[in-house]
């Protein structure tokens, strides 16, 4: 298993969910939708500001299983980054292998959108992953779909959730799942549809080293896109080191 540098958090934030749109790679039309250009310059001039130092670049639903944009990009920010990708059941083991070493650290089923593999590959990608590199699988999947899947998600070695899930409905069930020792990523507040500061208080007292602080820039498709005061809000909510780096830090250092 490699092991990628990553900051230290003491000197900066590790944004734990990111996008690079970035032209000359492969873009696939999602529901009718291909979204705008978002590079490493892009996020960089975002992001230094913010005192970002590290993150978790993530492929899109528009991405499909493409991975030269990925290790394009992670080439490009440097050090401190990592790589969420998408890859089909069959992808072999020293695909698996090689993109580790490159500083890939998680597959991602998207269950929201699509544009990854079917979820029924889950529980069998999620152990293989996990006993191949120390991966852990990342899901877009709204809580109010949580209930048929709770079951399967606590068994499974090593999950996170984006976006807090992003219904009210079915917020019990990532609590349940968060006292598992499932992640979620702070994450996507416009496209949540509950108090944002209230569901960080009640994930953080269930577990805190559950949640993950993340900018999810460029924001596609997100009725809201990320501010700086999103920021503040998580410091008044929760207000610790851990949400801004050092839970996702050790979380993507597969630790």
């Amino acid at each position: 298993m490699n092991s990628t540098a990553l900051p230290d958090v003491e000197g900066g934030l590790f944004d734990a969910h990111l996008h690079i749109i970035a032209p000359g790679f492969p873009l696939i039309p999602n529901q009718g939708y291909l979204p705008d250009f978002f590079t490493v310059d892009d996020y960089l001039t975002r992001a230094r500001p913010l005192g970002i130092t590290g993150g978790a670049v993530v492929s899109g639903s528009f991405q499909g299983f493409d991975q030269t944009y990925l290790l394009d990009a992670l080439a490009r920010l440097g050090p401190g980054f990592v790589g969420v990708t998408q890859l089909p059941a069959n992808t072999p083991d020293d695909v698996i292998l090689d993109l580790d070493s490159k500083g890939v650290r998680a597959v991602r089923f998207n269950l929201q959108r699509g544009g990854s593999e079917d979820v029924s590959q889950l529980e069998r990608m999620a152990l293989r992953v996990h006993e191949l590199c120390g991966w852990h699988v990342e899901l877009y999947v709204a809580n109010r779909h949580l209930a048929g899947l709770r079951d399967l998600l606590a068994r499974l070695p090593k999950v996170s959730i984006d976006h807090l899930g992003l219904t009210a409905e079915g917020f019990d069930d990532l609590l349940w799942l968060v006292e598992r020792g499932v992640k979620v990523k702070a994450t996507g507040f416009g496209r949540c549809s509950f108090d944002i500061a209230e569901a960080l208080r009640r994930i953080d007292a269930v577990n805190p080293e559950a949640l993950m602080f993340g900018t999810d820039l460029p924001c596609t498709r997100a009725p809201r896109v990320f501010e700086e005061s999103d920021i503040e809000v998580m410091n008044l909510a929760v207000g610790t080191q851990e949400i801004f780096g050092r839970n996702a830090v050790r979380w993507y250092a597969n630790t």
